[in-house]
């Protein structure tokens, strides 16, 4: 599977423009603001139906205008396959898959599996749990379809959960009768998720561990820890034994929301512990361990999107991903880069298709 064309009008700062693509390396060069980043969100646009940096799909128009348009021609399987994202102010969003406008956005997810790599996904290390599990989910719901929708359905009901929860604190009253027709409901929908959650990280944490150890030229071990409380106890039981909290709260303290990672090098926490050069090849190492498991599990190569990767990661390492990247086992791949010159010395010694394209 890979991109052939892809089309923008008035998409963040592009105001129109076309672009034809290679199925091997594709290089995005071009000075700093001219919108390199946001070429690559377009594609990301058309396999997530949504920005990859901006979840409001109208602070995605570009400034002073009415609507975007982003369509891309994939090849899959060796059939077209054009994919169109529009967005119109003040409408709903509309999607269309060979110009059949979808019902459910989630029925396109995984379709077209893509992997992106920015400088900002360090904030995987130092941000909180939420952008962790969003991690683990955007990689699970590429290939599992009723995770997604016990997701949607889970978080519906700690919504709704929640706010029978805020009503009875402001009525003054209790309800264990109607709280447990909503605990059922999260233990329907979360024990599934962390069933699934558990099963993909025993498959996932070698992978990992193989390619930081090739980045990082074996210098340094790496491990992830699955931090659930449903590790111990079951969700049902869980619920029930924290009861009186969540009165007390007024809102859902336990459960799969709640799960983390821990992310650790020789032992200790890499937020603490870690150089920023470490940091960001256990975040790049994240993303390929998520390109091998998902291809694994769908058959197909995702695209990968590699963005500003020379940014805190030393020359030894950003070579290391090149070669790693331009390997047959991967499938499309697109880089972007400031610097033309350096661009090019590096695919000088990897022998494969690639692609310079120039931003203005």
């Amino acid at each position: 599977m890979f991109l052939k064309s892809l089309s923008l009008i008035q998409f963040k700062n592009h105001e129109e423009q076309q672009f034809s693509f290679t199925p091997g390396i594709n290089c995005l060069v071009g000075e700093n603001g001219v919108g390199k980043t946001n070429v690559l969100d377009a594609i990301y646009y058309l396999t997530f139906c949504k920005s990859y940096f901006n979840p409001i799909d109208s602070q995605n128009i570009l400034h002073g205008e009415g609507f975007f348009v982003i369509q891309g021609e994939f090849d899959r399987e060796g059939k077209s396959e054009v994919v169109h994202c529009g967005l119109k102010k003040g409408q709903k969003k509309s999607f269309k898959r060979n110009k059949k406008e979808y019902e459910r956005l989630a029925d396109h997810i995984g379709l077209f599996p893509l992997v992106m790599v920015t400088p900002s996904d360090t904030e995987l290390i130092h941000n909180g749990s939420e952008l962790r599990r969003k991690f683990i989910d955007g990689v699970i719901s590429q290939f599992n379809k009723s995770y997604l929708d016990h997701l949607l359905n889970y978080n519906r009901a700690v919504s709704q959960r929640n706010a029978f929860l805020k009503r009875l604190a402001e009525e003054r009253r209790t309800d264990d009768a109607t709280l447990e027709v909503w605990d059922m409901q999260l233990e329907q929908y979360g024990t599934p998720i962390f069933e699934a959650r558990k099963e993909f990280l025993q498959g996932f944490i070698p992978i990992f561990q193989k390619y930081y150890d090739m980045l990082g030229q074996g210098r340094e071990e790496v491990s992830l820890d699955y931090d659930s409380q449903l590790t111990d106890i079951p969700l049902d039981k869980l619920l029930e034994e924290n009861r009186s909290k969540d009165y007390r709260l007024t809102y859902t303290s336990v459960g799969i929301h709640k799960d983390d990672l821990a992310f650790l090098i020789n032992g200790h926490p890499l937020k603490k512990f870690g150089s920023q050069g470490q940091q960001k090849s256990f975040v790049v190492a994240l993303k390929l361990a998520q390109f091998d498991y998902i291809k694994e599990q769908k058959g197909i190569k995702p695209l990968i999107l590699l963005d500003d990767i020379f940014d805190k990661l030393d020359p030894s390492r950003v070579k290391a991903l090149l070669q790693l990247v331009s390997e047959d086992h991967f499938g499309q791949i697109f880089v972007t880069d400031a610097n033309k010159e350096r661009m090019n010395e590096l695919f000088d010694d990897i022998h494969a298709q690639t692609q310079v394209t120039l931003i203005q």
